[in-house]
């Protein structure tokens, strides 16, 4: 959901308006268990389209990776395939692929993607965009990477957001992998509540970013239960919750 990325990703000036963060957000990704997530999505009321979201551990030698893969389709517009994994031990990002197919009158392009690593302090790999030509365009990509930059796709991992209470405000640097560029990942905590969504009835911290709310549940297993815009207009919500199923290595 790249849109989901840009409704929740602060600008420099936005983050600015906002004011200082008055903490570091921290990612506890042994929080996360493995598990596959189904959701629905709803658009002005009506049932849109649907997303898997799965968390799979993998234990090495020496750490554990958390690998992190969903599959979208919002009709009439976009259909998507994300892939990322992450140290689970550290929390810090070691790959990234992203693949979006667009279905847009009024734009030329009808494919995005990029396929990142992060290694040495620096994300490297490449971007194509495709149009509706059938042109493909491979775009290079190296830049620096900071210690303690996130990847723009932890928006879907905020269930692991365990250092918050009611009031909080919390960021951290995070790099846009389809702009190319750093901004700020920031969330500011609501007050507990409990909701009801398909899948059953949660207790839940609510996480306000920009113009996007997403609910996470505040004991284990830590996970997100909904998401939706502050004027109701869009939402998810968990459908169901099953085991996860291997992906290739």
């Amino acid at each position: 959901m790249r849109w989901l990325c840009f409704l929740l990703l602060a600008s420099p000036g936005a983050a600015a308006a906002q004011g200082t963060a008055s903490q570091s957000l921290r990612f506890d990704l042994a929080a996360v268990p493995a598990t596959r997530d189904s959701f629905v999505f709803h658009f002005r009321g009506q049932e849109r389209g649907w997303a898997v979201w799965q968390f799979e551990i993998r234990p090495l030698e020496t750490t554990q990776q958390l690998v992190y893969t969903a599959r979208s389709e919002f009709r009439p517009v976009e259909e998507e395939r994300l892939r990322v994994v992450l140290d689970r031990l550290t929390g810090l990002p070691i790959s990234t692929f992203h693949h979006i197919d667009l279905f847009s009158p009024t734009s030329d392009t009808v494919m995005v993607e990029h396929d990142l690593e992060v290694k040495h302090g620096e994300i490297s790999g490449r971007r194509r965009v495709g149009t509706k030509s059938g042109e493909v365009k491979i775009i290079p990509v190296t830049q620096p990477f900071a210690p303690g930059t996130v990847l723009a796709d932890y928006v879907f991992i905020a269930g692991a957001v365990t250092n918050v209470a009611p009031g909080d405000s919390l960021g951290v640097p995070a790099y846009k992998e389809f702009a190319d560029s750093l901004t700020t990942l920031s969330f500011v905590a609501e007050s507990p509540t409990t909701i009801r969504v398909p899948a059953g009835r949660f207790d839940v911290q609510p996480l306000k970013s920009g113009n996007f709310r997403i609910f996470a549940t505040r004991t284990a297993p830590r996970r997100v239960v909904k998401g939706e815009t502050l004027d109701g207009v869009f939402a998810f919500e968990l459908v169901h919750s099953g085991p996860v199923v291997p992906t290739p290595e």
